[in-house]
């Protein structure tokens, strides 16, 4: 098994499309990159802990690739956008790969070459890079959020499996 640690806007729907992959074995919701310790949703939420909604996956390599994973990872959201996704505003809300080691820090530079160049961006990508920080687990009700309450209509609109 292998982790993957993605950031990419508001954690629910990202949790939720790489829930979908075969061979991903588990996800977790929570937030890393920043300062304090065991930091509160709400805390994150007041910007000033300087973590980001995160999406730690655990995952079969054999099964599935870290290239497909960031492949999706891009899909999901808009990378051009700084410290926001859609409505959320924020740097809780930014896109950052957290690389675990050597091979997925080269995997997810070029990743993110492929997708600068694939021409679907007007605007340069503005994902952050970065070896994985402490990660600190979300609150309870944040985890699995659309397996809880339902998916919403709109997150197919774009394009998230399920």
């Amino acid at each position: 098994m292998a982790t993957a640690t993605f950031a990419a806007g508001c954690f629910w729907g990202v949790e939720h499309a790489f829930r979908q992959v075969d061979g991903v074995i588990e996800t977790m919701v929570g937030y890393s990159g920043g300062t304090v310790a065991r930091p509160t949703y709400e805390q994150v939420c007041g910007g000033a802990t300087g973590h980001a909604e995160v999406v730690k996956v655990s995952y079969d390599p054999d099964t599935v690739g870290y290239e497909a994973l960031v492949k999706l990872f891009f899909d999901l959201h808009d990378p051009t956008q700084l410290d926001r996704q859609g409505p959320d505003i924020g740097s809780q809300y930014r896109s950052v790969i957290f690389t675990h080691d050597d091979d997925q820090d080269r995997l997810a530079r070029a990743g993110l070459r492929a997708a600068q160049a694939s021409g679907r961006h007007r605007a340069p990508i503005v994902t952050v890079i970065q070896r994985a920080e402490d990660f600190w687990p979300a609150e309870d009700y944040h985890q699995q959020y659309f397996e809880k309450r339902g998916q919403p209509r709109w997150l197919n609109l774009f394009g998230a499996p399920g």
